[in-house]
């Protein structure tokens, strides 16, 4: 490889032959309040595309988390850790600027139905509207993780429910802990 220019430790610029050649790096963004099976099927799926995945976690206080934002970037780095071409980053800013920032224009969402789609296609175009280069791809998960979702889970711990069979067994550890 010739000389690189890193705009972030996933997306390098080298140079062969005397051609550019960019890394395909997306943004994965979300809360990740717990990151799930649904989420990791999505990452997997997203890695086997492009050059590389920035898992982007949303600060969200409007959402308010069970899991402090330190916490939810540790349980993404636990479970993401064997994964080839991943960062883990925390945010806390409109999302377009994080993908200005780290040299990306892709945008990863995942769909588990179609009551998903209406959301994501607003806040695709709405991201768009304030970065009209930003494409947003949509991703399905596969049908065993279609129905989890960070809710779901979230309400099976809020009642001591054991949701070992919907997260990787890497961030049980955390939900042993105060929820309250």
């Amino acid at each position: 490889m010739g000389n690189g220019l890193i705009y972030s430790k996933l997306n390098t610029i080298y140079l062969k032959d005397g051609i550019n050649l960019m890394k395909r790096i997306v943004l994965y963004p979300g809360t990740f309040d717990p990151i799930t099976n649904g989420h990791l099927d999505i990452i997997n799926r997203a890695n086997a595309i492009f050059d590389g995945v920035i898992i982007a976690i949303a600060k969200s206080s409007e959402k308010r988390p069970m899991f402090d934002l330190e916490t939810r970037a540790k349980m993404v780095k636990k479970t993401t850790r064997g994964f080839k071409d991943i960062e883990v980053v925390t945010f806390d800013t409109l999302l377009v600027d994080l993908a200005k920032k780290h040299k990306s224009s892709i945008i990863i969402r995942g769909l588990r139905a179609v009551s998903d789609f209406e959301y994501e296609l607003q806040m695709s175009y709405a991201n768009s509207s304030l970065s009209p280069e930003i494409e947003t791809v949509f991703l399905m998960p596969s049908l065993q993780n279609a129905f989890i979702s960070s809710s779901v889970v979230r309400a099976i711990l809020k009642h001591n429910g054991d949701a070992s069979h919907l997260v990787s067994k890497e961030i049980l550890p955390f939900f042993s802990k105060d929820l309250d």
